[in-house]
């Protein structure tokens, strides 16, 4: 809470994800895998001038013709039949988004996995954005700052770092919603790769600097 508190003091409320609906936010969630947020704006906006962004309308669609739409999104074939599957899982499965959302988030996670294409943070970024459910998302971002932190491992894998936020911070969508937000734009701002340790607010707390002294 005290990385959060500092952050969001310098940062202030983010308010992701940007979306128009839960089910855009699924869309965006897919769209991102190995790709930039620039690009999946681009694709969406396609989608969303045709009038396509609901299940039922990319169920529709010609899987060539929604490739050809998100191609700004880069590997547009592999995602067009990873959204098809997605958009099948849901209509097949639930009949509905809501229905989706409407039972245990925990058990939901589990079949959320288990659909082709739908990763870990695929599937936390679906479930916390779209879903409201609190579980929390690790991107590379995080992994790079908590390390450099000290209070995960570079070596740790997806779920040995969320577990380290599920254990040690309320359950709540919005400190989720908004932590991850802060972390992804501190590393924008400050913990890069080459980090720019000079002005960052956690350098009071952070042994990174110290550490790698020249």
């Amino acid at each position: 809470m005290e990385v959060f508190e500092l952050l969001f003091t310098r940062y202030g409320a983010l308010n992701w994800w940007p979306a128009e609906t839960p089910f855009e936010v699924c869309v965006g969630a897919i769209l991102t895998q190995n790709t930039n947020w620039l690009n999946v704006e681009k694709a969406i906006h396609n989608l969303r001038r045709e009038g396509l962004l609901s299940p039922e309308a990319i169920w529709d669609l010609d899987i060539e013709r929604l490739a050809e739409l998100i191609r700004p999104s880069g590997f547009f074939n592999v995602k067009s039949v990873r959204l098809k599957e997605f958009v099948q899982w849901v209509l097949e499965g639930h009949g509905s988004l809501d229905a989706v959302f409407a039972g245990d988030w925990l058990e939901l996670r589990e079949r959320l996995l288990a659909v082709r294409g739908i990763g870990r943070e695929t599937c936390d970024s679906i479930l916390l954005y779209a879903g409201e459910k609190p579980s929390f998302v690790v991107d590379a971002y995080t992994k790079r700052l908590f390390s450099r932190l000290g209070l995960v491992r570079e070596t740790d894998g997806y779920e040995e770092v969320r577990a380290v936020f599920m254990e040690s911070l309320p359950s709540d969508v919005y400190l989720y919603n908004e932590y991850h937000a802060l972390i992804v734009e501190h590393c924008k701002q400050h913990c890069r790769k080459k980090p720019l340790c000079d002005g960052c607010p956690l350098r009071i707390i952070c042994p990174y600097p110290k550490a790698h002294r020249r």
